[in-house]
């Protein structure tokens, strides 16, 4: 990288993660549903989910994962802590002032919804405040609990979801150190919001498949490859392409169509599910402990949500060794 492009910046120094002990297999949700393990593998990919016991919230997954966070980079205290999520323990007030309480911390705190889009949002509004010099220090979490919003009789939906939370902690550094925040790309399409959502005076969140299927196919395609070139990346050059872990055939149309083969693409999405918001730092999380993606390595984030919201990011990987904590 060159010295003109080394400017102050967001760099990860931390990565947690936290997942239920709870597993629940294919053949587990099944019993409930007309369906089985091989038509739900065959078409998303997923083995198993975590799934939280009765009195996890979200804000508990949160809290550890966002300790593990501080833990692995070394820090005990950061002055803004975003949580990205869309199953809040309350309507109001906001989780992430919990949250950041306790972590004995005195930090501006506010939620943010962007549904599966939410970690990018948030690192986005992070490396924007840093950058600003709005914050030193940054906890972007993202953590939700869809068994709570999920119908556990509605095949559509009871088969993809997981429990669980991921967070990393960014800090003010410069571009042209590993764990730089390159370069991010936000938007969406209010149009479709239908597409994901929970109806008014509804309880359980409704999916219309096939649509989004097609839409995150060709927005993810299109951001992914917006954000490399923003970062002067080929995309030949992308060591790793972490997308939010929806359905393992959309990872895969996209990777296609980005030209990048099959071993760069990270997927944890057969143990994990689709976590929302928490998807792609428990992917990294994944990823970094394998010894998949290392210091200095182009990685290209993507994700698509409801709203219709989405986001890429590139980012130089630091190194960050993560730490996985679990809760009952």
């Amino acid at each position: 990288m060159t010295a003109a492009n080394d400017r102050v910046g967001a760099v990860v120094t931390g990565l947690g993660t936290c997942l239920p002990e709870t597993v629940i297999t294919n053949d587990e949700v099944s019993r409930h549903l007309d369906t089985d393990h091989a038509w739900i593998h065959s078409r998303t990919g997923i083995e198993r989910r975590h799934r939280v016991s009765a009195g996890t919230s979200t804000g508990d997954l949160a809290a550890t994962a966002g300790a593990a966070a501080l833990k692995s980079a070394g820090r005990d205290d950061c002055d803004l802590v975003l949580l990205a999520t869309t199953t809040p323990d309350r309507r109001c007030p906001a989780t992430a002032p919990r949250v950041a309480s306790r972590l004995g911390l005195r930090a501006a705190a506010f939620d943010l919804s962007a549904v599966c889009s939410g970690f990018v949002y948030g690192l986005s509004v992070a490396d924007a405040m840093i950058t600003a010099g709005t914050c030193e220090r940054a906890l972007v979490i993202g953590a939700d609990v869809y068994s709570s919003i999920v119908d556990p009789g509605d095949r559509g939906t009871a088969v993809i979801f997981g429990d669980g939370a991921g967070a990393v902690l960014l800090e003010r550094g410069r571009t042209g150190e590993p764990g730089a925040v390159l370069h991010t790309e936000l938007g969406s399409d209010g149009t479709g919001d239908d597409l994901i959502t929970i109806p008014p005076q509804g309880e359980y969140l409704t999916m219309r498949g096939s649509d989004v299927y097609t839409r995150a196919v060709t927005t993810m395609t299109e951001s992914a490859r917006s954000v490399a070139a923003h970062a002067g990346w080929d995309l030949a050059d992308v060591d790793a392409f972490v997308g939010h872990q929806a359905n393992l055939r959309i990872l895969t149309s996209v990777a296609k169509r980005l030209g990048l083969p099959r071993e760069r693409v990270v997927s944890n999405i057969a143990d994990v599910a689709n976590t929302a918001a928490a998807s792609i730092p428990l992917a990294l999380a994944d990823a970094a402990a394998e010894g998949r993606i290392g210091s200095g390595d182009r990685l290209l984030l993507t994700a698509f949500g409801g709203g219709l919201t989405w986001g890429s990011a590139a980012v130089v990987w630091s190194g960050a060794e993560p730490v996985q904590d679990q809760r009952s």
